[in-house]
């Protein structure tokens, strides 16, 4: 008799203390939610690259950018990290029109170019080891000047919007440690910096650092990060953590608070990289394509754009080792529904037209 009441006493207690676990969390980290189901991941997709431009081995080729100009231009701009350089190519057929950059710490010089974006006429590409953002008008490809040089460290992805007086602008900054290893938590809190972009008078490039951010404690701390994608109508930052014990994207907002959101490991069979938007402004519906970035398994994971729901992925039949990727909705050429571009092997980049993606996944082809 004496047992039984023993063990009852053990139970009552047992079943005490864990009624109190899930009060017991950090107060600084709040809930985490992951937002994408992983047990709907669906069969992927195979899809036929239109092409693949030549390879160049010695670029170290990372992240593309597609620029339509007022003339008729369809360029792919990418950043070549070992030479130093941009090379761009012909969006309709893949032909290398031209490269402009020298190795250099001066005006239009590089030092390991890594992140691209393109809005109106300009670029705008992260130097790793000039530790800086240069910007670059179009089609001159002249340098319009630099910032970011007294407040980055080691700047990897960008993303950017228009806004009514000139381009908001976050960068990552995957800062290291002397011998290369990950800070500690509590000096992670500088991993997304915050910039406002105006191009003057004079058409030189004016920037002013708001903040930079990022959790130091709890879910939403960012231990190694380089893409990160902007949604300015949802006011979402997507931010790809590419720890091997994280690989998820977290989600922050526009002034640098974490939401609590993650798109988990459990969607990301390899590593989470370039991120792009497939966006209809009119309702904000639309698509997050993200790379799952692999030598054998290199999948584009698809998302709702306002559940992030899971709605599929493919992959190329040729594209692999994927870094950066990039979109454009507008219609060119045989492109009719527009185009994703997706850098292939460190070496080159490939194209897919939107309408075999959008096909193959029963996307929209376009918001009309």
């Amino acid at each position: 008799m004496k047992n039984i009441l023993i063990n009852m006493i053990r139970i009552l207690l047992l079943i005490s203390i864990i009624s109190l676990l899930p009060f017991c969390r950090n107060k600084d980290s709040g809930p985490k939610e992951s937002v994408a189901d992983p047990s709907v991941i669906k069969e992927i997709s195979f899809i036929t690259e239109v092409f693949v431009t030549p390879h160049d081995t010695a670029a170290n080729v990372d992240s593309p950018a597609v620029w339509h100009g007022p003339d008729g231009e369809h360029w792919i701009l990418s950043t070549a990290k070992s030479t130093h350089e941009i090379l761009v190519h012909d969006a309709l057929t893949g032909v290398l029109i031209r490269r402009f950059g020298i190795l250099g710490s001066g005006m239009g010089e590089l030092l390991r170019p890594n992140g691209i974006v393109v809005l109106d006429n300009i670029a705008m590409i992260t130097e790793r080891d000039n530790h800086r953002v240069q910007v670059f008008t179009l089609p001159q490809c002249e340098s319009a000047g630099y910032f970011g040089q007294y407040n980055l460290r080691r700047p990897y992805g960008i993303t950017a919007e228009k806004i009514s007086d000139g381009y908001t602008v976050y960068i990552t900054d995957n800062y290291e440690m002397p011998d290369e290893s990950i800070p500690p938590a509590e000096d992670l809190g500088e991993r997304v910096h915050h910039f406002k972009l105006e191009i003057n008078e004079n058409g030189v490039a004016e920037a002013e650092h708001l903040n930079a951010f990022g959790d130091t404690s709890g879910d939403g701390i960012l231990f190694k990060v380089e893409s990160i994608l902007i949604d300015i109508e949802l006011g979402r930052l997507l931010i790809a953590d590419e720890l091997e014990e994280q690989r998820n994207i977290k989600i922050y907002s526009l002034d640098g608070e974490f939401s609590g959101q993650i798109l988990p490991a459990e969607l990301f069979q390899s590593e989470p990289e370039g991120i792009v938007l497939f966006r209809c402004d009119d309702d904000t519906s639309g698509y997050y394509i993200i790379t799952d970035q692999s030598y054998e398994n290199n999948y584009f994971q698809v998302f709702d754009r306002q559940s992030f729901a899971y709605l599929g992925g493919f992959s190329g039949n040729v594209t692999r080792n994927t870094d950066g990727v990039a979109l454009t909705q507008n219609g060119f050429g045989n492109f009719t529904h527009g185009a994703f571009f997706a850098v292939h092997d460190d070496c080159a980049v490939a194209a897919f037209a939107w309408s075999d993606i959008a096909k193959a996944l029963s996307l929209k082809m376009s918001c009309e």
